[in-house]
């Protein structure tokens, strides 16, 4: 499964009233996690950037001046969302401006429906608490102390971690235990810490018994070889 981990930065908090995008980042995540590619752009806004936005993700007028337009970027963003979910934090805020800018340039706006909102799913599973990135990146032991500003190109990075998490574990951390003979459960890590594997090993007994419940079937495959049955192309 592919998705698009994404942020903006802006000159302000509402398009409407003329603020504009400065800054689009969105990394590619497969299975939730990080393929290694990436889209990164800086955006000359054509308009002055508020000192209290400046301070917020570090960006000046002067720093964007001879930036590219963003209908100059916009081919190449569509190009890397493609046609899969988007996934953002406070989601609605950046697809609002997105829309701004993608009508500006008569392109047609991105689909709700492709619309993955983390913060609204933290908000579901941690009811009452903070939910910001920041305190999202605390709770899940997700290290952002290089987070200084809000970098879009970095927040992507740190909130493909937290949708990891918030999607149901580290899947870097899942192993099998080694020297299990049998099915075992899967070792993960969480919120509260690393879970040991447990194997699971059927008793003689149960042995016996699943033995007596197969001997039922008139057609059992599996009692000449004691495997499952191969499933490789090719096998009748």
């Amino acid at each position: 499964m592919r998705a698009l981990i994404l942020d903006t930065e802006t000159t302000g908090l509402d398009p409407a009233t003329g603020d504009r995008v400065l800054e689009v980042a969105a990394i590619e995540v497969v299975n939730f996690m990080p393929t290694g590619r990436e889209f990164h752009r800086l955006i000359d806004p054509q308009r002055d950037v508020p000192e209290e936005a400046a301070r917020i993700h570090g960006f000046t007028r002067e720093m964007l001046a001879g930036k590219p337009l963003f209908d100059a970027i916009l081919p190449d963003l569509l190009d890397f969302l493609a046609d899969d979910p988007v996934v953002a934090h406070n989601a609605p805020f950046d697809f609002n401006f997105l829309d701004h800018e993608f009508r500006r340039c008569g392109a047609p706006v991105i689909d709700r429906r492709r619309m993955v909102d983390t913060l609204a799913i933290a908000k579901a599973r941690f009811p009452g608490l903070p939910n910001s990135l920041d305190a999202l990146c605390r709770r899940f032991a997700v290290d952002n102390s290089m987070r200084t500003s809000h970098n879009a190109l970095l927040d992507v990075k740190l909130l493909s971690q937290v949708y990891l998490e918030l999607m149901g574990g580290k899947q870097p951390g899942l192993a099998l235990a080694a020297q299990a003979t049998g099915p075992v459960l899967v070792a993960s890590t969480g919120p509260a810490g690393p879970r040991q594997p447990r194997p699971i090993v059927p008793s003689p007994g149960e042995l016996e018994r699943h033995a007596a419940f197969m001997a039922r079937f008139k057609e059992n495959p599996w009692a000449a070889t004691g495997a499952a049955p191969s499933t490789s192309p090719g096998t009748p």
